[in-house]
């Protein structure tokens, strides 16, 4: 039977292994900067009902990403500009009679992703840019997260200036207007704020997984808080937490980075809703 100071020692090289190397520490930063914006901008999606555009948004995003990308630009700028067009082409398409807002941003958004993931699986992209899709949070540079870092920092001082008007559009959007708060330029700035959430994500998860950050720690939260303010250092904490876990299931399972942390983060959503759902029962089966 092994010592326990044996069993310590074990326990604690499988725990600090990872971070001894400098790309998995890398990604570490990049995981606490994910889960501090997404966790505390996901709430309001989820109060906000803007799943959905969450995931409009990021779709959007992608053919300006790719093509930054191509073009050695920043990927802001070119985040910035898939936005500007999916905008335009979803007003110009809302305008004919036939076609319906809905089925706008939904044929505008599909047909722009669709455009974005011709462009980085074409034979001709570069080995890097397929990576968006998926995103290479192992693969960040001190520019990257120095990026991420500025555009985090961004997004929680809107959030926290905007507080207040975003309580009051959230909870009462008739009588918002009278505490100070415009529904359509908080709407707005909400939807700005996603987009820029999107940008300090996308690298490190990928397109297709962002949304998992965005929506999943808060969701979870909802289920386990009722006020507003806990749910949201709830959702952080829950998120940079399961970016850890994350992280430790992808160099110990050799899986996909982004992959493990999207799976931790909507494996404890199930878990904690499976939770949340049977413990009425089990109260009302004692009772």
């Amino acid at each position: 039977m092994p010592a326990p100071d044996a069993v310590l020692a074990t326990v604690w090289n499988a725990l600090a292994g990872p971070w001894q190397d400098g790309t998995v520490l890398r990604a570490l930063v990049e995981v606490a900067l994910i889960g501090a914006v997404g966790g505390v901008l996901g709430c309001w999606i989820v109060l906000y009902g803007l799943s959905y555009g969450a995931e409009s948004l990021a779709h959007a995003l992608f053919p300006g990403l790719v093509a930054a990308a191509l073009l050695g630009a920043p990927l802001l700028l070119g985040g910035a500009a898939g936005l500007v067009v999916a905008a335009v082409a979803v007003a110009a398409a809302g305008r004919i009679p036939r076609i319906g807002g809905d089925t706008a941003i939904a044929v505008v958004v599909t047909t722009m992703f669709g455009l974005g993931v011709l462009l980085a699986l074409s034979p001709t992209s570069p080995p890097g840019v397929g990576g968006l899709l998926f995103g290479d949070v192992l693969g960040l540079s001190d520019a990257d997260l120095l990026l991420g870092l500025g555009l985090a920092v961004l997004v929680l001082a809107a959030l926290w200036l905007l507080h207040g008007r975003l309580l009051a559009v959230g909870f009462d959007r008739t009588s918002a207007r009278s505490l100070g708060a415009a529904p359509a330029v908080v709407d707005t700035a909400l939807l700005v704020m996603i987009a820029l959430a999107i940008l300090v994500a996308v690298q490190g998860l990928g397109n297709l997984l962002v949304v998992a950050v965005l929506i999943a720690p808060a969701a979870t939260a909802r289920l386990l808080a009722r006020r507003v303010a806990p749910m949201m250092g709830l959702s952080a904490a829950l998120a940079v937490a399961a970016g850890i876990a994350g992280l430790y299931l992808s160099y110990y399972a050799n899986t996909a980075g982004g992959a493990s942390i999207a799976g931790v983060m909507v494996a404890l959503y199930l878990g904690v809703l499976a939770a949340t759902s049977l413990r009425p029962r089990i109260v009302s089966g004692r009772g």
